[in-house]
Formats: C-alpha cells, structure tokens, sequence
C-alpha cells in the first residue's frame, strides 16, 4: 500500500489511479472466513450449538469479529450462503419470516380483471429467518445481526419459533390453492409451501450478536448457548495482523507501537474498535506511507475514540 495524495484541494482536476483497497474493502464483499481465528473458548460454543440444536449468542464490542463466526463455519461446513437478518429499532418478526405486497397484488388484480388472473405467489417472498427454516437435508446458516438494538418485545417474540421450528403465513393458508411456489431470501430458489405452514427438518445454525448495550429476559438467555468475546491482546492482534495483511508486528517499528497503544487505549476504557486498528495498520505499513507528524495526524483520524462524535 501507499500513501498518495490523490485530492490536494488546489481545485486542478488530474486524472488519479487508486491503488488497491484493503481486503476487507473490496467488492463484491468475500468472506473473510480464513482469515478469522477464533479466540479462547468459540469453538466449544459453536460445537455445543451444533449438537445441542440452540442459536449462538455472541457478545462483544463492535468490530471484534462477532459476525464473521458465522462465515467461517457455514464455509467450513459447507452450509451454504449466510443469511442474515440485520436488526434495528424497527425490526419485528414478520417480517423475519416473510414479506407480502398486498398493494402491489390488489393493482395486478385490477389490471387483470378481464382474464381473472389472480396469483398471490409473485408478492410473496420469504424472510432470512422463514427461509432458514424451510425443510431441508443440512441447517442453514442464519446471522441475527445486533439483537440488543431490537425492539424490547422482539427477543421474547422469537421465543416460539425458535422453539417450535415453524410458523404458518396466515395469507397462504386462507388461499384457494393449497400449494404455493414461494420465493427464499436473497436468490431466485423457489419452495413449495403446503397451506401456509413452514415446518423446518434440520434447526438451522444461528448466531446472534449482541454489543452488550442491553440485558435480555432470562427466557431468551436459557434457550441460548452465549459466549463473550474476550479483550484483544497483543498476541491476538498478532494473529489477525498476519492473516489480514501478513505483516508480523514481532519486527518492530511504526505497526507494533500502534498495536501497543490500541491495547493500552482499551485497557483505559476508550471505546474502539478492531477494523479501526487494520485500517491504521494497512496505512502506516505501507511503503511510502506518511512519515512523521503526517504519521502522527493520519493515526489519531483513524483511531478516534468511538463513544463521542
């Protein structure tokens, strides 16, 4: 990597080639599944959710890998494409489940009065968590992105289908034809769905992230298999440092003082993430990156402090 100026601000238009992004930013976006190692005790938690058929709460700070579990063991297991559910304040688990355009089937029924054409499958697709449901011969891989920033009710609203494997679309259910051809989440695959009732063969593999911002009932918890990201440490920053970017921080230098200060900035309680420190280190490692107080001001903007604007 190098550190160019392509923009000066003297308002000259130039013709500029940018160099290659990090491997976490280019796109389409590729797993990052070999590059992940997991910490201290996730891989006992992810085998007793496997046996034990129990979504997989993980909790840590942002940017400390939580979302890219998921990746590595749905890669090596052969479980698919992840599907994901990314939560916010407005989430419910309808729509987890499926999505209806009843406007845009009441417009197709008008245009199509004339011929009584009357078909409720193309307004329907089902959700990440409806699809990870589906009947199938292996689990799916499912990722319930930051739960804590739900709803307060949305945790205890997933307590019965977790629990029981299905749930029925009360549109398809009432519809004059008992079999309909729905379409999954994210692809054009298609299931056929029997009176409106999804019963799943195989629980998929779930995990749920949590930034820790908030406490779930003890109802959800006891259906969870939990685990806790530990503080980083310099031997694991080490490790992610070689597989992101083989660099080996034991040489010394600029990358081995950021990752010293990132370590001691988080045992004083400064609130940062992971992804901020490779952003520093894919910078600074570079061969002509900035030097001196350049080095100084580029290192403060990319490791600013997370809880204050």
């Amino acid at each position: 990597m190098t550190w160019s100026p392509y923009f000066t601000g003297d308002g000259v238009p130039r013709d500029v080639e940018l160099a290659p992004p990090p491997p976490w930013r280019t796109f389409p976006r590729r797993p990052m599944a070999t590059e992940f190692k997991p910490p201290a005790g996730l891989v006992e938690s992810v085998n007793a959710a496997l046996h034990l058929r129990r979504p997989l709460l993980v909790t840590g700070p942002a940017g400390s890998g939580k979302s890219t579990v998921i990746e590595q063991v749905a890669s090596e297991l052969k479980l698919g494409a992840v599907l994901r559910w990314h939560i916010t304040s407005r989430s419910t688990l309808a729509e987890a489940l499926y999505r209806y355009d009843a406007l845009g089937r009441i417009h197709a029924q008008r245009l199509g009065q004339a011929d009584g054409v009357d078909d409720i499958a193309p307004f329907m697709q089902l959700g990440p968590l409806g699809t990870a449901l589906l009947p199938s011969h292996h689990p799916r891989a499912l990722l319930i992105d930051e739960v804590d920033k739900s709803d307060l009710d949305l945790p205890s609203d997933l307590l019965d289908v977790l629990e029981r494997g299905e749930y029925e679309i009360p549109e398809l259910a009432r519809y004059q034809q008992d079999v309909v051809s729905v379409r999954h989440w994210g692809g054009d695959e298609h299931d056929d769905i029997k009176r409106g009732r999804v019963r799943c063969t195989q629980f998929p593999f779930i995990v749920m992230t949590s930034n820790g911002e908030r406490d779930f009932p003890a109802a959800f918890l006891r259906r969870c298999i939990r685990y806790t990201m530990a503080p980083p440490t310099v031997p694991l920053l080490r490790q992610m440092i070689m597989a992101h970017l083989q660099i080996d921080i034991d040489a010394g230098g600029p990358v081995r003082d950021l990752v010293e200060e990132f370590v001691t900035r988080l045992e004083s309680g400064d609130s940062l993430a992971i992804d901020q420190l490779l952003n520093a280190v894919y910078v600074m490692s570079g061969s002509s990156g900035p030097d001196g107080a350049g080095r100084r001001e580029v290192a403060a903007l990319l490791m600013r402090e997370l809880s204050r604007a």
